[in-house]
């Protein structure tokens, strides 16, 4: 069976995907995480759970186009033009 290893590093910190182990049963991908990603002391904390525990999310559906990761930032201005354009409330000093 093939579980997957989460290691944090320092407490506090996120987990992070550290990799994936083959294991009879539970108490051996115990094991083996622990030899494998905690012996020198890098982890400070383990999750080791069977890869059928987790789950893919699928594609999100951004309905506003909401795109925080565009360098030239959110189209704030763009959005609020297009909303007065829809409800026949443009200001002058636009047209």
């Amino acid at each position: 069976m093939i579980y997957e290893v989460f290691r944090q590093e320092r407490k506090g910190q996120a987990f992070q995907h550290a990799g994936s182990i083959e294991a009879p049963d539970e108490r051996f991908a115990e094991w083996y995480a622990r030899e494998q990603f905690g012996r020198r002391g890098e982890s400070a904390a383990l999750w080791v759970v069977p890869r059928e525990a987790v789950h893919e999310l699928g594609d999100f559906v951004d309905e506003l186009n909401r795109n925080y990761h565009r360098v030239d930032g959110y189209p704030l201005k763009e959005k609020l033009k297009e909303a007065r354009e829809r409800a026949g409330t443009t200001a002058a000093r636009d047209r």
